[in-house]
């Protein structure tokens, strides 16, 4: 296998890696587009901020919680 078949395979393969991890950003920006805001807009951007910022708190600790070592 020369070095431009390893390089593409290696391409492929960390894009199809990464395309099954969404960002928070990423999600949030299909949230505004579907339900019809303009990327660039006022509103888009509004909402933009908005579900970044409820994604955060919904994947952040409680509170003083802290974080435990696993067991495993």
């Amino acid at each position: 296998m020369n070095l431009r078949k390893l390089a593409t395979l290696v391409s492929a393969a960390m894009i199809t890696m990464l395309s099954g991890c969404g960002s928070i950003e990423s999600a949030a920006q299909e949230d505004c587009t579907s339900i019809g805001w303009q990327i660039g807009s006022k509103g888009y951007e509004d909402c933009f901020k908005a579900r970044v910022y409820e994604r955060k708190l919904d994947y952040s600790n409680p509170p003083g919680d802290k974080p435990s070592p696993s067991l495993l």
